[in-house]
């Protein structure tokens, strides 16, 4: 039974939302992405919609197999696509799908909340991964769905100190498919009612390569393969030990290429000095700098990840060597890369005890551990074995059709012209 009460968990979430808020708008570059964030300038598309949310370029390609049989199956319904990051949103534009419109993520205010969802005729919610937000759930007039969910432990220990707010939130969630069985568990213990428990599904195992984002020659040309190696997305504390490493194995291996790509681009500049404080070369792509002969290529960018696992050999999955909980490993190993990633890996701990189980991926601890297990994939065909090894035990059978029979079960059975 849901409650009428506004618990007061709720208005604290919205006092703290509101100063949040305010902060997120203050660092909004222009004024045209801060109307956005407060759901102006949407110019909303005529028909009823289906609102699904993911934070970034991962999360919304990680759900793209399931979109397209969603879209095609339900052709009366229109989806509003979002995410907090601009490259996303493009991304998703790109996509060209029929009746699906992309929009910067309007900020979780329960004014604009209510706006959106009224301009919209948004019949039902869905939202990715752990992107939880109170005010979309519970002033949805449709059914919420939580799709690949995760909760971590911090996370839900955070909640917890606020079991007002979660209950407020999670009463209104008609199904939850998680990426595994302890998010389920957690969300449950949460408030997440007993019959909206759905199957446990790990949404990253659909993800394919994007069509139509292949490296050029030159960068071919400038990367072979075997002796290029990527540290895909990684936060501060990470890049030094990526750069000491590739210093340690350039020992080793002088034509050595490392592909730097920070998880936050913001950060090119103190990047570039940490390479130069190494004495080690740089080319920089945001500054339009060709890789040439350098050492190391800063790709200070966003939306090219997929450029740069097509180039590199051996993958480092970052955020794994600090307290993120480390990235995905589903999208490197989909390009046949061979994986190294350090311990902390609890945002995707059934793919990494997979891999760790089969004995496809290394895990390494500080910059001389890496630089080792550099040295030791030198071959292409190590890289080739390491790359397949891993991908074979992250596979899963997914029942797609019946995953998205179990989604296309809980939108409204009919849409109004």
């Amino acid at each position: 039974m849901k409650s009428s009460k506004e618990p007061l968990a709720v208005l604290i979430y919205r006092i703290l939302l509101s100063l949040f808020s305010l902060a997120v708008l203050l660092r909004q570059p222009g004024k045209a992405l801060r109307r956005a964030r407060l759901g102006h300038g949407m110019a909303p598309a005529p028909g009823q919609h289906v609102w699904l949310h993911g934070a970034s370029n991962g999360e919304l390609a990680s759900v793209r197999t399931v979109l397209d049989h969603l879209v095609a199956a339900r052709p009366d319904l229109k989806w509003l696509i979002t995410a907090n990051t601009p490259t996303a949103v493009q991304m998703v534009t790109d996509w060209a799908l029929p009746g699906v419109s992309a929009r910067l993520a309007p900020l979780d205010l329960a004014r604009v909340t209510a706006r959106v969802l009224r301009d919209w005729q948004v019949v039902a919610h869905v939202s990715l991964e752990s992107e939880l937000w109170p005010h979309r759930f519970r002033l949805c007039p449709g059914p919420v769905i939580l799709l690949g969910a995760r909760m971590s432990q911090g996370t839900a220990r955070g909640l917890g100190r606020l079991p007002g707010l979660s209950r407020a939130m999670l009463e209104h969630v008609t199904l939850a498919i998680a990426q595994d069985q302890g998010s389920l568990d957690r969300l449950t213990q949460l408030g997440l009612p007993q019959e909206a428990r759905g199957p446990v599904v790990d949404l990253k195992a659909l993800y394919l390569a994007p069509q139509g984002q292949t490296p050029d020659a030159a960068l071919l040309a400038a990367f072979p393969r075997a002796r290029t190696w990527l540290a895909a997305s990684t936060h501060a504390g990470e890049d030094e030990i990526a750069l000491d490493a590739h210093a340690l194995a350039l020992r080793h291996a002088p034509d050595l290429r490392l592909i730097l790509a920070p998880r936050h681009p913001r950060r090119g500049d103190a990047l570039e000095s940490l390479i130069a404080a190494r004495g080690l070369t740089c080319a920089r792509r945001s500054k339009g700098q060709a890789p040439g002969t350098a050492q190391v290529y800063l790709v200070d960018t966003m939306g090219e990840m997929a450029l740069w696992y097509a180039l590199a050999g051996r993958v480092l999955v970052a955020g794994t060597l600090s307290d993120r909980g480390g990235h995905t490993p589903y999208e490197p190993a989909a390009f046949g890369a061979a994986l190294l990633h350090g311990p902390d890996v609890v945002n995707h701990k059934a793919g990494f005890e997979r891999l760790a189980q089969a004995q496809a991926s290394v895990q390494i601890n500080d910059a001389a551990s890496l630089a080792d297990a550099l040295i030791a994939l030198t071959s292409p065909e190590d890289q080739q074995r390491a790359g397949k090894a891993a991908q074979a035990a992250l596979a899963q059978d997914i029942d797609l059709d019946g995953l998205c029979a179990r989604l296309l079960d809980r939108l409204p059975a009919s849409a109004q012209p």
